[in-house]
């Protein structure tokens, strides 16, 4: 199902889709939710959201969100065959109403990473419940940083007081963090 959706995304000219080495992270968290509740902001054109469904179970439920119109509906469309998932059109905030999730990837909104604030992991999760990002490149200094300054949103993820985090290099210049929702992790005994 992969390929079909990035010879899409190509025809669109759209070059920010899900690399092959997240692609297969994807698929393996997929699998650990059961027919729990997936959740994606930004479908892009349905790359990452078909290595999700590659690994979800028959019973899962994957609902993805898009703001352009031409890539929710070319991603719509190819995935109109699959009842576990549904792609929605619309501002990424708008997927909450769909959650709490299980599993929940930030690749349209919601990772902090430019204007708009990180997305409370309380507000959209289960506990246990784990987020996903990409797009982040191998760091290895504390603070964390990027391009000479500090990275606000991998210090928020990584020092969340409810969240158990870490990053995975997937490639030797990407990174992914994962972060386990897990309220009350640092409470004060």
């Amino acid at each position: 199902m992969v390929t079909p959706l990035i010879a899409a995304a190509q025809a669109l000219g759209f070059a920010q889709s899900c690399r092959d080495e997240h692609g297969e992270l994807l698929r393996v968290l997929a699998r650990g939710v059961g027919a729990g509740a997936i959740g994606e902001t930004g479908t892009g054109c349905g790359v990452g959201l078909a290595w999700l469904a590659a690994g979800a179970a028959p019973g899962a439920r994957l609902v993805s969100i898009e703001r352009d119109p031409a890539r929710a509906a070319a991603a719509a469309e190819l995935f109109a065959t699959d009842p576990r998932v549904e792609v929605r059109l619309g501002d990424w905030r708008e997927l909450h109403a769909h959650g709490p999730f299980d599993l929940l990837v930030l690749d349209g909104g919601g990772q902090g990473k430019g204007a708009d604030p990180p997305l409370d992991p309380a507000a959209w999760l289960r506990p246990g419940g784990l987020i996903v990002m990409d797009d982040f490149t191998p760091c290895t200094t504390w603070p964390p940083t990027y391009e000479g300054r500090v990275d606000e949103a991998r210090r928020y993820w990584l020092t969340h007081p409810d969240l158990l985090a870490t990053q995975v290099n997937v490639a030797p210049d990407a990174a992914t963090l994962l972060a386990t929702y897990l309220p009350g992790l640092r409470a004060p005994r």
